[in-house]
């Protein structure tokens, strides 16, 4: 059984290899010109377009954000459930930053208002947080590349 657990989890890593090496040629083989300006302002839209339908429950819409190297690691099915079964429910998005140093990466900093439920409050109890997201433009359409998480959740 311990075999087939490590077996899985080399699979999924050579997976999420393949799909960054598809992406990085896919980005390396794009033909911008190194001395164009990214347009940060339509990587923002996306950006906020994509929470927008994570807050109204519909990850499988937000999916389509998601740069094609992620999407080939992980289903439409799968991050819809994942995202919509969050224990935290998100309520509003605002853009706080962009830095485009690239011709093809913006780096944004978005504030995400959320609400949770407390154990033993029994209400929702509201809070603002920050979350930094880098966005590639491949194919002329920015997505999101979501951070690589270790297999045991952390970064």
């Amino acid at each position: 059984m311990r075999n087939a657990t490590l077996i899985h989890a080399l699979a999924r890593r050579a997976a999420a290899l393949l799909a960054l090496g598809l992406l990085l040629a896919g980005c390396a083989s794009e033909g911008t010109r190194p001395d164009a300006k990214p347009d940060g302002k339509v990587a923002e839209k996306r950006a906020i377009e994509r929470w927008e339908f994570l807050i109204k429950h519909e990850a499988e819409k937000a999916y389509d954000y998601l740069s094609p190297g992620f999407r080939a690691t992980k289903s439409r099915e799968d991050y819809a459930k994942e995202m919509n079964n969050r224990p935290i429910r998100w309520t509003r998005v605002l853009p706080y930053r962009s830095t485009c140093d690239k011709p093809d990466v913006c780096v944004l900093d978005l504030q995400i208002d959320f609400a949770t439920k407390m154990p033993g409050v029994g209400t929702d109890v509201s809070s603002v947080g920050f979350v930094k997201e880098t966005w590639l433009r491949t194919g002329g359409k920015w997505y999101l590349l979501p951070e690589a998480k270790s297999e045991t959740g952390g970064k």
